[in-house]
């Protein structure tokens, strides 16, 4: 099996060193560049074009929601997974709202790390439920506020199935496991995200959640 190349983004050495002992001790997994800040990530995305990046958020020069947004803007579709040592909600839902498909702290188990990578691989975002229930939260503080605001756009419609669907996205589970829960083929799985995507106006499963919770549509 060809391994997956990963990108590590952190402007601190120590840091970047840890993170390759440990992918190293997989074969599933081989480093193919390091860069101190978001705007070495972006040439190097571009020259090595890596399967996964693992980015950090507060950097020199280019932080790494700015890395992000840039990438976003050039359409670059390249995996991300934000790691971090800052615990902070406005930092995970603007990550997660540009398409991150994963948010850990710098103290995860390798396991969960890993699990996270091969989700991002696959193109699914892995939510844990501790993040799910933080996204909640921020959700439930903004909800009176979005509710007594005027509201000129009608907001779009989800059938019962895709906000059962974007449930399931929300828990974590692959296109293969909602298949098989609602009974239905993976094809059919990934087309249902593609309405959703559409009707929400984003592009990722992350997005989607995120979006969906803010706007009241999906409720966990």
């Amino acid at each position: 099996m060809t391994p997956y190349n990963i990108l590590i983004v952190d402007d601190h050495f120590v840091v970047r060193e840890g993170l390759k002992l440990i992918l190293e001790t997989s074969e599933q997994f081989q480093v193919v560049g390091e860069a101190k800040n978001g705007q070495e990530a972006i040439s190097l995305i571009e020259e090595v074009h890596p399967d996964v990046v693992l980015m950090d958020l507060n950097m020199p020069v280019m932080s790494g929601l700015e890395a992000m947004r840039a990438l976003k803007d050039n359409n670059c579709s390249v995996p991300i997974i934000i790691l971090t040592t800052y615990n902070e909600d406005d930092l995970m839902i603007n990550g997660l709202a540009l398409g991150a498909k994963g948010y850990l702290l710098k103290d995860t188990d390798r396991d969960t790390l890993f699990r996270h990578i091969e989700s991002a691989v696959r193109g699914e975002a892995l939510l844990s439920s501790d993040i799910m229930a933080r996204v909640l939260a921020v959700r439930e503080q903004q909800s009176s506020l979005v509710s007594q605001a005027p509201h000129n756009k009608e907001e779009p419609q989800l059938t019962e199935k895709e906000i059962y669907i974007l449930k399931c996205v929300a828990r974590g589970f692959k296109s293969k496991e909602i298949a098989y829960d609602v009974g239905i083929t993976e094809r059919t799985v990934k087309a249902h995200l593609t309405n959703i995507y559409n009707k929400l106006g984003v592009d990722s499963r992350s997005q989607a959640v995120v979006t969906a919770m803010e706007r009241g549509i999906l409720h966990m």
